[in-house]
């Protein structure tokens, strides 16, 4: 055992291994630059870890020319393992300054001493961030992915709701996660291998069409989840799905090929598809969303400078403001903070009309799936271990 298997629980590293699928694919969404900005930096350069979905274009300029700090993105994997032993184990406790990744880890990294609560009166842009009051706030389920203990730890850097894709030449039009068990496109439909997904969902489906006693699809008992893991072998055996697929280049060329049909997925691949002329759709689902966040911590590093920390307080407040949130709005279909739409249709140099239109639809329709509901995605679920031991059940059951 390593040292950091050696540091955490069997169940934190049974979690651990549940999410490694989604954070290696999150890896492939796009290129990460290193050291953009740094020439113009006078202060020196921040150490930004990030699991490909944060970085602006490569272009820090804006948050160089304001703050004298440059940024160094490193790309990092999702997975708490991989991001527990980079922090402890791979040194990155004193290299990283700030990492961005799927909220809802705090529970580890502070039990872990990795990183330090948020001073939100450093961040003159948290409270212009309606979005965090109306979704994040305490007692709110959106609480989980950025606090703990009644304590701010992550900054939200976006939100979202996922569902499913479909193709409407084959289908026709499609509003219910039905569609994913539809023996109609049996042999047509592909889930993504991770139980807190396309286990989640299909919990949501069960439950709100009431085809099973499930009292909180994010959080079931064991019994709930065999429930649902019988379910979905069901359908296996039936020949229902064609791939659990694992990749997010996967997940494209199965659209992009007409493989399949339906498909668990996240709204970044239905984009991809269309640039490739394929006519996605991403589903409405009458029964709600898988609701997430992205957050950023800063790094727990007691040998750190107090003015390279108020650096990294810059940096998060530099990513709560409108440019970089409407950047990261049109690179990948998210919606990030209420300054963004703004920003864009009022600074022509920066963002074509066209642009702007597009920043305000995108942040529209992600705060319609939130009004819609569903369920807020759980990373670190109670009985993790049942959870891991009934989906490779569900892996392991032989299809038609």
């Amino acid at each position: 055992m390593d040292e950091v298997a050696a540091r955490l629980s069997r169940r934190e590293f049974l979690r651990a291994a549940a999410y490694a699928t989604a954070g290696a694919s999150l890896l492939r969404l796009g290129p990460l630059v290193s050291w953009a900005g740094a020439a113009a930096a006078k202060k020196g350069t921040l150490s930004f870890a990030d699991i490909g979905v944060g970085d602006p274009g490569g272009d820090w300029s804006k948050f160089t020319n304001a703050t004298g700090w440059g940024v160094n993105l490193v790309a990092i994997g999702n997975a708490p393992s991989q991001i527990l032993n980079v922090l402890i184990a791979g040194g990155g406790k004193g290299v990283y300054d700030v990492i961005n990744i799927v909220g809802g880890m705090q529970k580890p990294l502070v039990e872990n001493d990795l990183i330090i609560p948020i001073a939100t009166s450093r961040l003159p842009n948290w409270g212009k961030d309606a979005y965090i009051s109306e979704f994040l706030s305490s007692g709110k389920p959106g609480f989980e992915f950025i606090g703990y203990k009644g304590k701010i730890y992550g900054v939200p850097t976006v939100l979202q709701g996922d569902s499913f894709a479909y193709l409407p030449e084959k289908t026709g039009q499609l509003d219910s996660y039905a569609a994913l068990f539809d023996p109609k496109w049996k042999g047509f439909v592909a889930l993504e291998d991770n139980f807190t997904t396309a286990g989640q969902k299909t919990a949501l489906y069960l439950k709100t069409n009431k085809l099973a006693t499930i009292k909180d699809p994010a959080n079931m008992t064991p019994g709930e989840i065999r429930t649902v893991i019988d379910f979905l072998i069901e359908k296996k055996k039936e020949g229902q799905f064609r791939v659990i697929w694992t990749s997010f280049e996967q997940a494209v060329d199965l659209l992009t090929r007409r493989e399949v049909y339906v498909m668990d997925c996240w709204e970044p691949m239905v984009f991809a598809a269309r640039k490739k002329g394929v006519s996605a759709v991403y589903a409405r689902p009458k029964e709600g969303y898988l609701l997430w966040a992205m957050a950023a911590y800063i790094v727990k590093n007691p040998q750190r400078p107090a003015d390279r920390e108020k650096g990294a307080y810059d940096l998060l407040n530099f990513m709560l403001d409108g440019w970089y949130g409407a950047k990261i709005t049109l690179l990948r279909g998210y919606m990030t903070n209420p300054q963004a739409v703004a920003y864009a249709k009022a600074n022509a140099g920066d963002f074509s009309a066209a642009e702007a239109a597009e920043v305000a639809r995108i942040h529209d329709n992600v705060r319609s799936k939130f009004r819609l509901g569903g369920t807020w995605q759980n990373r670190w679920p109670t009985y993790v271990e049942q959870y891991e031991s009934e989906w490779a059940r569900f892996k392991a059951a032989p299809s038609k």
